[in-house]
């Protein structure tokens, strides 16, 4: 695979034996040649670059100048600094405005093999990071086009990039966990941790240590020091599910979280610092929840800043033939079927069901259609395969 190398030297003889050293080294090395840094700018705002090697004394614009605006441009590219003898501070300066590393002059042979490798392995790896990120991103795809389902979709992209509390209500298996990934993916935080906390899962004797952590020997069983899921939630997201479920005395302190952004370990009575946006989801109805002494009215309020309500399947049925589509596709490709296709008729009697399980419960019946039924699933294979 060819790797497009962008070297911008002012010096002529410089930048020719560079050139020469990086093509013999690498057929794959493609270098293309800028003699200043308006030049080089111009030339990276135009083309992908794999690596930029760039001076950091020439004319008309120096080097960290062109590092800065290189950075803002195309900010995965990795930058290999060039300094002269007189300006190893400067280049030493570089690597706290984000160069990937500096090469004295002359140039040691190896050592500028060796950067410029692991340079491009660095450039590779944030590319295939981006990749897997998109590929996450579609498996968490909001599929539907109906008018509820348009309006979660507008809530979400006002919502995301603000530091707004959501709780996220609707029945089991409705998609409210598909909501809290797309409201963290499209957040300032996405780069960050998106931690998952199943409330309903989790013993009430242990919800506090799972969500704060706990120093050794708080309790039976504690040999070390541990740290919680709102630690590791720590410059991200964390997602509260079957929040409904947690124990009133975890609620007092997840209260305390989000008035005072502090936690401490069970066992612990020191305070420690998270940044965490919280989202929570519950299919309970807090409000008879709160009546009932089973949920705090105060909690409520802070987490409820935005109340987002997932429509059900049966309120939606003008989806289904998108959704049956898209659950088709995947779960073909999944078990390494061909792809099939639902005649209209059979898209009318699924439109018709009762969906008490939702997306849940449809996905779980295109799957037995795909496996049970013939090369187009008609409506006598929906009769067969698809009842109740």
């Amino acid at each position: 695979m060819t790797s497009n190398i962008l070297l911008i030297e002012d010096e002529a003889a410089i930048r020719r034996v560079l050139t020469k050293i990086l093509s013999e080294e690498n057929k794959a090395y493609n270098v293309t040649e800028a003699s200043d840094g308006l030049e080089g700018i111009e030339l990276a705002k135009d083309n992908d670059y794999d690596l930029i090697l760039c001076d950091i004394k020439m004319p008309k614009m120096d080097g960290v100048e062109v590092l800065t605006a290189i950075k803002k441009i195309k900010p995965e590219i990795p930058v290999v600094m060039i300094s002269g003898h007189g300006d190893l501070d400067t280049a030493v300066n570089t690597m706290r405005l984000g160069a990937f590393d500096y090469i004295s002059k002359p140039p040691d042979l190896n050592r500028l093999l060796n950067t410029v490798r692991n340079a491009l392995d660095r450039k590779e790896l944030v590319v295939e990071n981006k990749r897997l990120k998109k590929k996450v991103s579609k498996n968490y795809e909001m599929v539907g086009e109906s008018e509820l389902i348009t309006i979660i979709k507008n809530i979400i992209e006002k919502v995301a990039p603000t530091e707004a509390r959501v709780l996220i209500t609707g029945e089991n298996g409705t998609g409210k966990e598909l909501v809290a990934h797309w409201l963290h993916e499209k957040s300032n935080r996405s780069s960050g941790p998106f931690i998952e906390v199943n409330c309903a899962a989790i013993p009430s004797e242990l919800i506090e240590s799972e969500l704060f952590g706990h120093v050794k020997g708080s309790f039976t069983g504690a040999n070390k020091d541990r740290a919680g899921k709102f630690e590791a939630a720590n410059g991200g997201t964390i997602f509260l599910d079957e929040i409904g479920d947690m124990s009133l005395n975890a609620q007092a302190k997840v209260l305390r979280v989000l008035q005072e952004n502090k936690i401490q370990r069970v066992g612990s009575d020191r305070d420690i610092k998270v940044d965490v946006r919280i989202l929570a989801a519950t299919n309970k109805n807090l409000k008879k929840e709160i009546e009932e002494n089973k949920f705090r009215e105060d909690l409520y309020h802070r987490l409820a800043v935005i109340l987002l309500n997932v429509p059900s399947l049966n309120e939606r049925r003008e989806d289904i033939a998108l959704l049956v589509e898209h659950f088709s596709n995947k779960i073909s490709t999944e078990q390494g079927m061909p792809v099939k296709s639902f005649d209209d008729k059979a898209i009318k009697l699924l439109q018709e069901y009762d969906w008490t399980g939702n997306i849940r419960e449809l996905r779980n019946v295109v799957e037995r259609l795909i496996i049970l039924g013939g090369k187009q699933i008609s409506e006598k294979d929906v009769k067969l395969f698809a009842s109740k």
